[in-house]
C-alpha cells in the first residue's frame, strides 16, 4: 500500500461503535450531570449575533472565583421599537426620567452625556427621529450609595461599551437617588457611527454589560472582602426571596432531584443547611432522609413572587408613613395583573403613584380605599392613565377582556350581510339605529385596526369582518389589558379636605344625593369620608342648599347644577380676564365652533376652552380631544354630550 492510499475499515450496518465507546460517552454524560450541567447539543441560538458577541464570550469564560469577589451590579435592559407611537413613548419616557424629586436634593433629574453635564433632550430625540429602535438600560451598583456622583462611572462604562461593540454611541443618561438604591438610566440610539441600525449581541446585553460595570465598580471600591461576602451570604440565608444560595442548591440536585448539601467548607455547609431549614419552614423543601433534601418544583418562581410582594409591602409602608398615615399591614392588598374579572372596583384616595418597573415604564397606584383597605395596583403603561395627583379621589376598575356589545352587533350584522359592514348596511339592517349610533361601531373597528390589523377596511369604507371576529376582539382586549390592566377614573381632583367647603359641585355632594352611595367602612379612609360628609352637610345648610327636617337632611332638587354653575361662572370670569374675551355659555341645542385652545380642571370635571374671534365658551372635555389642541372644531351641544368635527372641512373626522 502506498503512503497516500487510504482504506476505510467499515463496521457492520447500524453499528454505533464499540461497547467501550458507549461506556466512555456514558461516563462523560454522567460526569456533566453530576456537575449540574447539560450535554452541549451545538444548537445555534443567535445569542452572540451582533456587536459585542466576542466580548460577551470572553467575559463569560473568565475565572469564576475572581468574579465571585467582584462588586455586584444589577443591569436591566430593554430594546424599544420607535415605529408608530413609540416616538411619543420615547418622549414621555425621557420626560418622566427628568421628573421632580429624583436627585439627592429632591430636584428634577438632569440629562447628561459623554462630555456635558447638561444636554438637550429635545435635540437627542430629533437626532433619533428616523431610528428604528433605541436601547434603554438601568445600571444599579449594589454599593452605589458609596458614590457621591455616578456620572464618571457611567461615562467610563459607556466608553468601555463602545470598545466592546466597536462603534461610537449616541447616548444620554439620568442619575436617580430617590429609591434608596442609586441608579442610572441610560438611553442609547439604535444607530452605529455609520448611520446603520445598531444590533448588539443578546449575550452582551444580558450579561456582558453587567460584567463590565462590575469590573469598574470593583476597581473604584476594591474587591469584596471575605467578611463582606460572608455577611451578605448570612443575610441571604434568612431572606424570603430567591437568592444565590437557592440557585446553588438547585444546581446540586442529583438525577432523582435530591440535594445532598455536602461541602468541605464548614461555612458553606452551615450556610446550605441553614437555608434548607428556612425553606422547610416556608414549605418549599422537605428532608427525605438524613442529609438528603427535596426542593419544591416551583421553588424559584414562588420565591421570586414572595420577594416581589415583600418589596411592594415595603413600598406601601414607606409611602403611607411618609404621608403621616397609619394603616394596619393586615389591610394591605396587592392587586396584580392576574386579578381576573371578578375583582371589584376600588374607590379611594391616591396616596402615591410611582414606577413599578422603570425599564418597561409600568406604573403603580397606592389607593387608600373607602372600604378601609389600602391597595397597591399595577396600572400598566404610564401614558395610558391620566395624571393622578396625590390626594385626588379615584375609582379603579379592572379592564374587561371580553368583546363588548358593539362588537357583537358588528359581528351579527356582518354575518347577515356576507361578512361586510358599514354605516349604510347597519342602518338597513336596523332601521331604528341612527347615524351617530352606527358611527360608534366604525370608530371601534378603526381602533382595533390600528392596534392589530385584525380587521380590513376597503377604499369605499366597507369593513371585511371575519367569521371569528369576536375571538379576534378578545385577543385585542387581552393585548390592551397587558398594557392597561385597569381603568382609572378621576372622581375628583380636589382632596377630601378641600371638598368640605368648596363652592362648587364635588364628589362628596354626589355621594350625599346618590340613591346608591358608596359603602363606607368605619376605619381608615372610610371613616375620614364619613366625617367629611357630615361637615359638608353643615356647609350646605349654611349656603341654603340643604335644610334639616326633623332627623334627616333635605337637599335642594337642583343643588348639584347650582353648585356646578357657580364654579363654572367663577372660572369663566377668570378666563375672560386672562384671554380678554367675553364668555358665552353653551346650552343644549347651541352650536359650538372655534379653535380648541386648552382644557381647564374643575371640581365637576374637565372642560374644553373653545375660542372664537371675540368670545370663548366652556364645554365638557373628551379625552379624544387631547391630540386636537389648536385645531378648528365644531359641534352641537346635546344633553348626552357633544358631537365634534375637527378641521375646517365639512368631511373632517368626527370625534364624538
Amino acid at each position: 500500500m502506498q503512503d497516500d492510499e487510504f482504506r476505510p475499515r467499515l463496521g457492520k450496518i447500524g453499528s454505533r461503535g464499540s461497547k467501550a465507546g458507549k461506556r466512555y460517552v456514558g461516563q462523560i454524560r454522567a460526569a456533566i450531570n453530576r456537575a449540574g450541567g447539560k450535554v452541549p447539543r451545538g444548537r445555534f441560538t443567535g445569542s452572540r449575533t451582533g456587536r459585542g458577541g466576542a466580548a460577551a464570550a470572553i467575559l463569560g469564560s473568565r475565572d469564576r472565583h475572581a468574579a465571585f469577589r467582584q462588586r455586584r451590579v444589577v443591569v436591566k435592559a430593554r430594546v424599544v421599537k420607535l415605529a408608530g407611537k413609540g416616538v411619543d413613548g420615547a418622549r414621555a419616557h425621557l420626560r418622566y426620567l427628568q421628573r421632580d424629586g429624583v436627585t439627592r436634593e429632591g430636584e428634577p433629574g438632569a440629562l447628561y452625556g459623554v462630555d456635558s453635564d447638561r444636554v438637550d433632550g429635545k435635540a437627542f430625540l430629533e437626532r433619533a427621529g428616523g431610528d428604528r429602535h433605541q436601547f434603554r438600560f438601568i445600571v444599579a451598583p449594589e454599593d452605589g450609595i458609596e458614590y457621591d456622583d455616578l456620572k464618571p462611572l457611567t461615562r467610563r462604562l459607556m466608553a468601555q461599551m463602545e470598545k466592546d461593540i466597536g462603534t461610537k454611541l449616541d447616548w444620554v443618561a439620568v442619575d436617580h437617588f430617590n429609591t434608596g438604591h442609586p441608579h442610572t438610566h441610560i438611553i442609547v440610539r439604535g444607530k452605529d457611527d455609520r448611520g446603520e441600525n445598531l444590533v448588539i449581541a443578546r449575550d452582551y446585553i444580558s450579561s456582558g454589560l453587567r460584567e463590565r460595570a462590575a469590573e469598574l465598580v470593583s476597581l473604584d471600591l476594591g474587591p469584596r472582602t471575605d467578611r463582606e461576602i460572608e455577611q451578605r451570604l448570612r443575610h441571604e440565608m434568612e431572606q424570603e426571596r430567591f437568592t444565590g444560595i437557592d440557585r446553588r442548591l438547585l444546581s446540586m440536585r442529583d438525577e432523582e432531584g435530591h440535594v445532598l448539601p455536602a461541602s468541605r467548607d464548614a461555612f458553606r455547609q452551615t450556610l446550605h443547611q441553614g437555608r434548607l431549614r428556612k425553606l422547610e419552614r416556608m414549605g418549599l423543601a422537605e428532608e427525605v432522609g438524613p442529609g438528603r433534601w427535596r426542593l419544591d418544583n416551583e421553588l424559584e418562581a414562588t420565591l421570586r413572587r414572595i420577594g416581589e410582594r415583600g418589596d411592594i409591602i415595603k413600598t406601601m409602608h414607606r409611602e403611607l408613613t411618609g404621608k403621616g398615615l397609619t394603616r394596619s399591614a393586615a389591610d394591605y392588598i396587592v392587586h396584580d395583573r392576574s386579578g381576573g374579572q371578578e375583582a371589584q372596583p376600588i374607590v379611594g384616595r391616591v396616596v402615591a403613584r410611582g414606577l413599578a418597573d422603570e425599564i418597561s415604564d409600568r406604573h403603580y397606584l397606592i389607593v387608600d380605599g373607602i372600604d378601609g383597605s389600602t391597595s397597591y395596583i399595577d396600572i400598566g403603561k404610564g401614558e395610558a392613565t391620566q395624571p393622578t395627583p396625590d390626594g385626588c379621589i379615584v375609582r379603579v376598575t379592572p379592564r374587561s377582556i371580553g368583546p363588548r356589545q358593539v362588537d357583537r352587533t358588528v359581528a351579527d350584522i356582518a354575518s347577515a350581510n356576507g361578512g361586510r359592514y358599514n354605516v349604510d348596511i347597519h342602518l338597513q339592517h336596523d332601521p331604528s339605529a341612527t347615524d351617530r349610533f352606527a358611527e360608534t361601531h366604525v370608530r371601534r373597528l378603526e381602533a382595533i385596526r390600528r392596534a392589530t390589523n385584525s380587521v380590513e377596511r376597503e377604499p369605499d369604507g366597507t369593513w371585511i369582518i371575519a367569521p371569528d371576529h369576536l375571538d379576534r376582539v378578545a385577543d385585542y382586549e387581552r393585548q390592551r389589558a397587558r398594557a392597561e390592566p385597569v381603568v382609572v377614573d378621576k372622581l375628583s381632583s380636589l382632596t377630601l379636605e378641600q371638598q368640605v367647603s368648596f363652592d362648587g359641585a364635588t364628589w362628596i355632594d354626589h355621594e350625599l344625593v346618590s340613591e346608591t352611595p358608596e359603602s363606607l367602612r368605619g376605619s381608615g379612609f372610610g371613616r375620614e369620608v364619613r366625617e367629611a360628609l357630615a361637615r359638608r352637610r353643615q356647609w350646605l345648610i349654611t349656603q341654603r342648599l340643604a335644610q334639616e327636617d326633623h332627623d334627616r337632611i333635605v337637599y335642594r332638587a337642583n343643588m348639584i347644577s347650582l353648585l356646578r354653575q357657580r364654579e363654572l361662572n367663577r372660572i369663566a370670569g377668570q378666563l375672560s380676564d386672562e384671554l380678554g374675551l367675553a364668555y358665552s355659555e353653551a346650552r343644549p341645542g347651541d352650536p359650538v365652533n372655534g379653535t380648541l385652545r386648552r382644557s381647564v380642571e374643575l371640581a365637576s370635571g374637565r372642560y374644553a376652552v373653545v375660542e372664537k374671534s371675540r368670545e370663548f365658551t366652556l364645554v365638557p372635555w373628551r379625552p379624544v380631544l387631547e391630540r386636537h389642541t389648536g385645531k378648528e372644531v365644531s359641534g352641537v351641544v346635546r344633553a348626552e354630550g357633544i358631537s365634534w368635527t375637527v378641521g375646517r372641512q365639512r368631511s373632517g373626522p368626527s370625534v364624538s
